[in-house]
């Protein structure tokens, strides 16, 4: 007994499987976790190795090499770029998306572990890091202060950070920009001198001045007692009345050539909220937490967290990526009711009966709710991929219940009793709704084997869709016919409303069905003029629009977000970083309404701070993050105001690069397209002057206002020279020397100074007013073990030198690279053209290579997999069809309507000027199985026509006229349910505009030509078929 048979026959059974289905999917929908992307595992490792006191070349030659040719055999690894910096290698192994990262891991550390003794001994163990979106900050919270602002960091990390980091879910919490607390003993040089004090013996005694030391038990009559000295400073006072010696009879306390500050460390690094100072609290998750909970949670607790801190100081949110997230969400959500109400509509409107419409959208929940319950059993979230599958489903899932419907509803209008018709009816038709289905089942699995990025975004995607599919094939099948059976009924009474909508509907259809008929037999007596007149618009198409197509990776997605990095000459002080920064924060609020939050940080990050020392700092840099207002608030796109701001920063001569980031990130998916343009080759000079060259020939362009060079300017810095011989006659050594100058003018951490359960360091160095010239270093005075006092300039000199910037390197050799970032209006083709062209102008040595990377490397390689995996999907489909119909003629005359599903295309991206991105890409893949399924209905019902004795021509004139309804419906269905996603405006609907608008356009002008081209195309073939028979047959009669 079929499927339909038993549905038909035992209706409450089949009723309750479904309730059943609806019921667990509405329990998942409460349980699955939210967030932006399915979850992408980390795909690059970091391995930082410190080798103190060795400078960039030493580093690159005696560290980074030989680590890289160790590491460059591990497997899976896609690219290895390497930072040879002052004492320091910092190494990012790229492996190639999906594969397990902690395999990798633990190869990296198997290799590692081989080439460690070869290091010179100096070098620490290498460390490893592993990255991946997880690291990425969730939120940015900004806190302001007036008064409380030398006690900051303590109130922050007491009062905020500890209780956030015990939220579930909150991987780590860090305060940046409040200074720490610091107690400065600064000395004065000259009574150091007077009294034949060094600084080095300060720093001892308050080392040694400074305990609390355990004495042991002492026993005294029938109790021990513990025994301690307690001589902590209690008080910063305390340390002025400490002994340093005698001088000529009298006694020199510290007071006598020190001062002591109790403040804030200097240059430290500094934030500004909106113009006020204040700190930065960054929360990051932990692995696999949900964003928007965490998100939630955190800012739940923010109100009594602010109750607890002084009044000064005040709580705000900078970036909060759960509304970007919970925005994104909603817009998509809003997709799926738009797109649900427009598939309904069109069904009444084809149909005219409430009954036949509630039958067939009935599919559309039940189908979504089963793809629910597979997301919440693998355990995956409801992000904008798993959630964009659900709203291109939306159209799709109701076409087999279209055609069943449709096919029981003319049997029951030509007699038949609704029992009957469903069984009967079904049986027809069955065999095609299934070979439809499995045709899109042959595009949407093999997305689920996709390599790459692609394959990480796209997974969901593929496994959703063909849930839904096989769920809606299901429900066609058997909820459908049983529903038809209970529901419908011969020749229903017509209500006023429906008499006055769906008459003139009938009436106009009727008239396209007649006007078809007559079209179709015109076409199928003139073969030869319809087929080469669709070859004509075929190559027309792609010969003369098809090279107008621009491309780019992802489209750009405006979530309200701008990154900035400046960077001033290095060595700027932080005094004019400072000032420069608060003149530009006050210039983008004043000029840019739309600017919600300005927050900016300058200065040299802490080495605690692992967040914030990981980024770019210094006393040169400048970091902005800036939050716009909500989307729909403003008129400008946050891309044009990107570009304005990189207008404004050029006019800043004391800029030397800068970095507009729109989105927040660079790269990934949702940002400005970019072009790397990576040069090549060991001599610094040389590929300095081409990306120079480069960069300048790239801002000439009006349009480009962004270009960027990796590699930084030469440092320059003071280094003193020491005579070892000077050293070896005054008794010094080269690390006694060393201490000396490093404790005066950057200070020694002599001890702590514990309050209240937490230490502060005591620093001692020369007061400020003593370390300002080259005059000062050379006086700076180093003693020997007789307490002799020799000046620096006798010991040695000072010279100002530059050194050479961090060595950056890509699969083993030097580059440098040039980032030019595309502007609004200009698609990521153009500028890979516009570079083409310049590079192609340009000298270069033979000995200097360059490609591009980045954005357009990313581009191509998806590009690649999904032409790969078209060739896969036409071959599954071409086997399937040929599979159903026992004929290797009919896939191939159906396949006819693939081209001109690319005609459609094309022609939609060109006249709406959009480019072919990786979305467009995968709305071009779906079509191939889309496409084919009219042209599966039409093909199955001739055959039928012909079976029952009618001629080649009558048969394909019968049924297209038959076939032309659910043809149009299911059409209609599947491009309005594309129509809310290429029309939305809602925040994150960039990512979805251009498949929704390739599937719109494709399928349209597909079927519109396919409807004349695949029956004219099959008359061809079965005429051809019956003359070879006759042939067959006459040649049998003549020799009987």
């Amino acid at each position: 007994m079929s499927i339909y048979q038993s549905a038909v026959k035992k209706p409450i059974t089949t009723a309750l499987i479904y309730v059943a289905i609806a019921i667990f999917g509405i329990f998942s929908i409460a349980q699955i976790p939210i967030d932006l992307l399915p979850d992408i595992e980390t795909n690059s490792i970091m391995v930082m190795t410190t080798y103190e006191g060795a400078s960039a070349s030493d580093i690159e030659n005696n560290v980074t090499k030989p680590l890289e040719n160790t590491l460059n055999s591990v497997s899976d690894l896609k690219h290895i770029t390497s930072q040879s910096k002052e004492n320091i290698s910092i190494i990012m192994l790229e492996f190639e998306y999906g594969i397990d990262i902690d395999v990798a891991t633990n190869d990296v550390r198997d290799k590692l572990d081989m080439v460690t003794s070869a290091l010179p001994d100096e070098v620490e163990t290498p460390i490893i890091f592993k990255f991946g979106t997880d690291d990425i900050p969730i939120l940015l919270l900004s806190v302001t202060a007036d008064e409380s602002t030398s006690g900051l960091y303590k109130i922050l990390d007491d009062r905020i950070s500890n209780p956030l980091a015990r939220v579930s879910g909150v991987g780590a919490v860090s305060v940046s920009g409040a200074p720490k607390r610091e107690l400065m003993v600064y000395c004065d040089p000259h009574k150091l001198e007077a009294y034949g004090i060094s600084i080095q013996n300060i720093v001892s005694i308050i080392g040694a001045e400074n305990r609390n030391i355990p004495g042991g038990s002492i026993d005294i009559g029938s109790q021990t007692y513990s025994l301690r000295v307690q001589k902590e400073f209690t008080d910063a006072s305390e340390m002025l009345g400490l002994v340093l010696g005698s001088y000529n009879g009298k006694t020199i306390y510290l007071r006598d050539v020190a001062r002591v500050v109790d403040g804030l460390e200097e240059r430290a690094q500094e934030t500004y909220n909106n113009l006020e100072k204040g700190g930065m609290i960054i929360i990051q998750k932990q692995s696999g937490a949900n964003s928007v909970n965490i998100s939630k949670k955190v800012m739940e607790m923010l109100p009594s967290l602010q109750e607890n801190l002084p009044s000064d100081v005040k709580i705000g949110v900078i970036v909060d990526t759960s509304e970007n997230i919970v925005n994104t969400i909603n817009s998509l959500v809003e997709t799926i009711i738009t797109t649900f109400l427009l598939v309904m509509l069109v069904v009444y409107a084809f149909l005219g009966r409430w009954r036949a419409t509630f039958i067939i959208v009935l599919v559309i929940p039940i189908s979504l709710l089963a793809s629910l319950i597979y997301i919440f059993a693998t355990g995956d979230t409801l992000n904008i991929i798993s959630l964009s599958s659900l709203s291109i489903a939306i159209g799709m899932v109701v076409d087999d219940a279209i055609v069943v419907l449709e096919n029981i509803t003319t049997h029951i209008e030509r007699g038949s009793r609704p029992k009957q018709a469903a069984v009967y009816a079904t049986n027809e038709v069955g065999i095609s709704v299934i070979a439809s289905t499995l045709t899109m089942l042959a595009v949407f699995l093999p997305m689920t084997m996709i390599q790459g990025v692609s394959g990480v975004l796209f997974r969901q995607l593929g496994w959703s869709v063909s849930i839904i599919m096989i769920v809606s094939t299901f429900a066609a099948l058997s909820l459908t016919p049983m529903l038809c059976s209970q529901m419908l009924r011969l020749n229903p009474k017509m209500g006023k409303f429906q008499k006055l909508v769906f008459v003139p509907i009938n009436k106009g259809l009727s008239a396209i069905d007649r006007g078809y008929a007559k079209l179709l037999n015109w076409a199928v007596h003139h073969r030869r003029t319809v087929i080469l007149g669709g070859l004509g618009i075929f190559l027309f198409t792609l010969f003369f629009l098809g090279p107008k197509i621009k491309t780019e990776f992802f489209p750009a997605q405006d979530n309200g977000r701008i990154a900035i990095n400046i960077n001033l000459p290095t060595g700027t002080r932080q005094e004019i970083t400072r000032d420069l920064s608060l003149e530009l924060a006050e210039k983008f609020m004043t000029k840019y309404p739309e600017v919600e939050v300005c927050n900016f940080t300058e200065g040299t990050a802490d080495s605690d701070n692992t967040f914030a020392s990981m980024q770019d700092n210094g006393t040169h840099i400048i970091s902005f993050n800036i939050s716009l207002i909500d989307f729909d608030d403003r008129d400008r796109s946050l891309f044009e105001i990107c570009d304005m701001m990189r207008k404004d920063l050029s006019e800043y001569p004391i800029i030397r690069s800068f970095q507009v980031i729109a989105g927040g990130q660079s790269g990934g998916m949702s940002g400005q397209s970019s072009v790397d343009i990576e040069i090549y080759g060991y001599d610094f000079d040389a590929t300095d002057k081409i990306a120079s060259d480069i960069s300048s020939k790239l801002l000439a362009y009006p349009q480009i206002s962004e270009v960027f060079i990796s590699r930084d300017e030469y440092i320059p810095e003071y280094q003193v020279d020491f005579d070892r011989e000077k050293l070896s006659i005054n008794q010094i050594n080269m690390s006694t020397a060393a201490q000396f100058l490093r404790t005066g003018i950057n200070g020694t951490t002599a001890s702590y100074y514990r309050e209240d359960g937490e230490e502060y360091d005591i620093v001692v160095r020369y007061a400020p007013e003593f370390r300002q010239s080259v005059e000062d270093i050379e006086n700076m005075i180093i003693y020997n073990n007789s307490g002799q006092g020799i000046r620096i300039r006798d010991l040695g000199e000072v010279k100002e030198i530059l050194t050479p910037p961090t060595i950056e390197r890509k699969d083993r050799e030097r580059i440098v690279t040039v980032n030019a970032v595309c502007p609004v209006g200009m698609a990521l083709s153009d500028m890979v053209e516009i570079v083409n062209k310049e590079m192609g102008n340009l000298e270069i040595p033979a000995d200097i290579t360059w490609q591009l990377g980045g954005t357009y490397e990313d581009q191509q390689d998806s590009f690649s997999d999904l032409i790969t995996l078209m060739v896969l999907v036409v071959i599954l489909v071409f086997i399937v069809m040929a599979a159903q119909f026992e004929s290797l003629t009919y896939p191939f005359v159906i396949m006819f309507s693939i081209p001109f599903a690319l005609v459609g295309v094309i022609m939609g991206l060109v006249l709406t000027g959009t480019p072919m991105s990786i979305m467009a890409m995968v709305g071009l893949l779906m079509l191939l199985g889309i496409v084919v399924k009219n042209g599966i209905v039409l093909i199955d019902y001739t055959i039928l026509c012909r079976e029952r004795g009618k001629g080649v021509s009558n048969a394909v004139v019968t049924a297209g006229k038959s076939r032309l309804r659910p043809v149009l419906m299911t059409t209609l269905t599947t491009v309005l349910g594309m129509i809310p996603m290429a029309t939305g405006t809602g925040e994150g609907a960039e990512m979805w505009r251009s498949m929704g608008l390739t599937v719109a356009w494709g399928l349209s002008v597909s079927t519109l030509i396919t409807l004349v081209i695949v029956p004219t195309v099959y008359s061809v073939f079965a005429g051809n078929g019956v003359k070879r028979r006759r042939r067959k047959l006459l040649k049998s009669y003549v020799k009987a």
